[in-house]
């Protein structure tokens, strides 16, 4: 289901390609974008290391026993980052779904560093809020930044990607993501010592927000899903080697819908009480500005399909969409 559910797009080969062999690759990832939303890019350059480091990392802060990791939660509710324990968060909500919280526990940051121009309270309050670092283990802010530095990077080269699938200059969105106020998200599911509550599950249905999400999910893990135009849902499996990249709900406003912002959920395990159900993930979620202005870009709409959508702020629009899942 993987190549279907999401087709494998070779990042270097675009970016080194000829103009011939650009504009194949970028229909290929707007019939991907059209279709279901979810693609997964290889050839990305992201260091090894980097992600090896931040994987073991983030292992060994879930290992930790609660009442370490709860030394660095979420200081009050709704605050963006920090430690959210075990059903601390329904996404579902997002969508105006009422279900019981997620079965999962995360670790949130932001932005590594606050840009001189930006002096918004609301801005320096919620997406340049401080993290609750963590001390344990010894390197997880060296590890957790290196990877936040590659996301930003690989989103950015993406976007370029994503322009000229949208037969815009290639920097078209290079001005609304300058400073992007991308939130990255360490996500640990726990195997399941008991049944879920009805309707309960790792992830509830629900879309992303801002322009793009870069996925690393654990190698072996099952239970992504999207859901499909007709309604059905479909796995989408890892890629040895690549990133699983899905849009948000930004990115279907700039282009008129016509691109998809999938919903997509996190089922639970067939076994309950196994062992080993626990499932690992790392999302990168890439935000334009928080002052960048998102409206319908001009190829995405004409006499016949005029626009759907008012413009709207960046770091306004996110802030109202993730205060909606804060149990």
């Amino acid at each position: 289901m993987t190549e279907d559910a999401a087709p494998i797009i070779d990042l270097a080969a675009f970016e080194n390609g000829n103009s011939e062999r650009k504009a194949q690759i970028a229909a290929q990832v707007d019939s991907a974008c059209v279709n279901t939303g979810f693609l997964a890019i290889r050839n990305h350059g992201v260091s090894q290391q980097v992600i090896d480091d931040m994987w073991q990392t983030m292992q060994q802060f879930f290992d930790l026993p609660l009442e370490v990791k709860n030394q660095y939660r979420v200081p009050s509710p709704g605050y963006p980052y920090g430690y959210m324990g075990n059903e601390a968060e329904t996404l579902a909500a997002s969508r105006g779904d009422t279900t019981p919280p997620d079965l999962k526990e995360t670790f949130n940051g932001g932005p590594t560093h606050i840009p001189q121009h930006i002096v918004d309270p609301q801005a320096l309050a919620f997406c340049y809020a401080p993290t609750p670092w963590p001390t344990q283990p010894e390197h997880f802010t060296q590890a957790w930044n290196a990877y936040y530095n590659a996301m930003e990077n690989l989103s950015a080269r993406i976007m370029k990607l994503f322009a000229s699938a949208l037969h815009v200059d290639e920097q078209f969105f290079d001005e609304f993501i300058s400073s992007p106020i991308s939130a990255l998200r360490a996500l640990n599911y726990p195997p399941q010592a008991r049944a879920p509550q009805p309707g309960q599950l790792r992830a509830g249905a629900h879309s992303d927000y801002g322009s793009l999400t870069i996925l690393l999910p654990q190698h072996d893990s099952r239970g992504l899903e999207i859901q499909r135009l007709d309604g059905s849902w479909h796995e989408v499996l890892p890629v040895d080697g690549a990133f699983i990249i899905n849009l948000g709900d930004l990115m279907a406003r700039w282009t008129n819908n016509r691109w998809r912002s999938t919903m997509h959920r996190v089922v639970n395990p067939e076994q309950q009480h196994d062992p080993r159900s626990r499932r690992q993930s790392i999302a990168y979620f890439h935000q334009p500005n928080w002052d960048a202005e998102i409206s319908t870009i001009p190829t995405c709409v004409d006499s016949t399909s005029p626009t759907q959508f008012e413009s709207v702020l960046s770091g306004p629009y996110l802030m109202s969409k993730f205060t909606s899942t804060v149990q």
